[in-house]
Parts: structure tokens; sequence; C-alpha cells
């Protein structure tokens, strides 16, 4: 099988699942331009996005920054067949490979995923035939190489990689919080692809822009280490120093953000053993912190029946949690007016039945209740 590591030897890839907003909503185009400039002159390649970003906006975006401007040898990109979301039957699984042909303007796929694999969902995977319809899309050449992005146990990886050898790679949710987290485990599902030989891309590097701002306690140990580099340069280059990596995506969200990951990523320079030490410093801080782990994928929010906006409110937890000071019934307002609240919560179960991260949603919004005025 053909390595496709040699393929991207710039190992940071452009996640386009946060991309820049416009105050209705809508994405800042000429921002998402401005950004794959830069990050194409640098020396990136590597665009990932998915058929339920955004509800295709994501896609789209793709198609307007980087395949209607620059000639197709220029970029890979990478997308993904979710069949949980957005689909009711195998025809309508299949026909997200067809629209995202047609959104992304790519003409084919460098890299193709079926999206976020969980116990919950593989019977989806293989009762629609999936996996069949991938590799025929790769034997027409509409696909250059195909994995799975994946959010489960280390017993299921095994299984999936035992069924399914053909696999060219595999998407991991890999960072320094979760390296040992066993709700995660990035680690042992890591050291799972190398067993069997399989190329990591790596999601969540900076765990939904909480590495990015993290709590007081880890932003001082980095800060003490080295004042000039951003917290997220130390997620970033924690990730892409692992071996067997074919990307290190980051959900770049502005020019700014991409400008900090590009000068720590050009050129690129694995954690020293000191740095790892920081490293390790930082684990255990966040080890003793009490804020949730949420990513703010915000799969749990598009079946909730009461509108709760789940990772908002996690997100106004967290910092309360970080700073006695922080403004927590103004933020709480502000995120839920017009939405469904903690106490809202009816205990359905859907939000945690498709949570990547495994968060125990029901007892911490019953936590989060705290917090309302």
């Amino acid at each position: 099988m053909e390595d496709v590591r040699v393929l991207n030897p710039f190992r940071l890839g452009f996640g386009l699942m946060r991309l820049p907003k416009n105050p209705d909503g809508s994405i800042d185009i000429p921002q998402v331009c401005e950004m794959a400039d830069h990050f194409l002159a640098a020396g990136g390649t590597y665009f990932d996005t998915a058929y339920v970003y955004d509800n295709g906006l994501s896609e789209a975006a793709f198609k307007a920054a980087v395949a209607d401007r620059y000639p197709r040898e220029a970029y890979t990109i990478c997308t993904k067949l979710n069949a949980f979301m957005q689909c009711t039957d195998e025809k309508s699984a299949k026909q997200q490979f067809l629209t995202s042909l047609e959104r992304t303007g790519a003409g084919y796929f460098d890299y193709y995923l079926l999206h976020a694999l969980q116990r919950n969902n593989t019977d989806k995977y293989n009762g629609y035939h999936l996996w069949d319809y991938i590799a025929e899309m790769k034997e027409k050449g509409l696909i250059k190489h195909y994995g799975f992005s994946f959010h489960a146990d280390p017993q299921l990886l095994e299984q999936l990689l035992r069924d399914h050898p053909e696999v060219d790679f595999v998407q991991l949710q890999i960072n320094y919080a979760d390296w040992e987290n066993p709700g995660v485990a990035s680690r042992r599902n890591w050291e799972i692809c190398q067993e069997h030989g399989k190329p990591v891309v790596i999601m969540e590097p900076v765990k939904g822009g909480i590495l990015a701002e993290p709590i007081p306690e880890v932003k001082k140990i980095l800060k003490d280490a080295d004042p000039e580099a951003s917290c997220a340069s130390w997620a970033l280059r924690f990730a892409a120093g692992l071996d067997n990596i074919l990307a290190v995506l980051s959900g770049m969200s502005s020019l700014e953000q991409m400008d900090d990951n590009l000068r720590h990523m050009t050129p690129f320079k694995p954690l020293d053993e000191g740095e790892m030490k920081v490293i390790a410093r930082a684990q255990q801080a966040l080890d003793g912190a009490k804020a949730v782990p949420c990513t703010a994928c915000r799969y749990c929010t598009k079946g909730c029946p009461m509108q709760i906006p789940i990772p908002d409110i996690f997100t106004v937890y967290n910092r309360r949690e970080g700073s006695p000071h922080f403004r927590t019934v103004r933020e709480y307002t502000i995120v839920t007016t017009g939405k469904g609240k903690a106490a809202d919560c009816i205990g359905c179960g859907q939000c945690e039945s498709v949570c990547p991260q495994h968060l125990p949603i029901i007892s911490l919004l019953e936590k989060c209740r705290e917090m309302e005025a």
C-alpha cells in the first residue's frame, strides 16, 4: 500500500469546521480566502471539511476560497460522509458523496472519511454498504485515499482495522489533555494505528480551543516556560511531534490564528525533552481542574428537543471555573436567550448518544443549573 504520509510533508492541516463568521452567522469568505492564501504560501496543502459542517457551508467556503482560486495540484482536500446525521437511508447517505463533489468543486477527493465512527453508529455504515461504496469510488478515481474518523474505544478500533485492513489512514482525536484520558484513549488508539501500519490524521489537537485558552494554572505553566509562544502552539507541537502522522488539523477561526500556527509550525520543531516536562506539568494541572472537556463539535445540539445550546453552556461553566470574577449570569443569559437552558433538560439522552467525548451531559447540565439567575 502506498504510504500516504509522503504526500503531505507539511504537517499542519487547515480544518474548516470553525471558520470565521459574519455578524449574521454567514461565513466570512474574504477572510477565509486570506487564510487560505497564507496557508498555501507557507507550504500547506491539506484542507479538511465534512458534508455536515455548517450544513454544507464549510464545503462551499472551500470552493470559494480554494478550488475556484487555485489549480487542482496546489491543494489536497479531505471531506467526510456521515451516516447518522442529515440522512435517512442508504440512498441519502451515498448522495452525500455526490453533493460534496459538487459543493467543493474539487473534481475528486485526495482523502475521504467515513465520519465519526462510534459503537452506536457502525451498524449504519455497515447496513448502508458504505465501505463498499467508497471502495467503488476509489476504483473510479474519485477518491485517492480513504479511511474513517474515530471517536470510541480501542477495542472497536482494533475490530474496525481487522475488518477493513484496506483503509489507507485513520483520523483520531489526539491532544496532550486527552493523551491518558480513558474516555478518549488518545495514546492507545494511536498505538493501535501504529501496530496496524495506518498513518494518522490528528483532529482536536487544541481540544476545540480549550488548550488555546486553557485554565489559568495551565496558562501560567506554559507562559513561564516560553512567554513568546502561544498556548495553542504548545498543543500543536505536541501532536505534530508524534510518529506516524499524516496531518495535524487546526480548526482556525481567524487570520490571526492562522498566522500564529504557521509561525510555530514553519519550520516545524518537535518539543524537546525539557518542553515535554512542561507539558507533563500542564497535564497534571488539567487533571486537577474541574473543567468540562467539551470540544464544541455541536453534534449534541442538532437533535436536542429542548434546543439547549449545550457547548455554549459548558463554555460559560468552564470560564467560571477558571476565574472567580467571571460574569457568569450575564454570559449564561447571552448564550441561552431564545434557546433552552440547562434546567430545561428532560434527560432524553439524545445528546449523550452522539457525543464523541462520551461526556455525561445530563449530569453536567445539572451542575450548570446553578449558573441560572
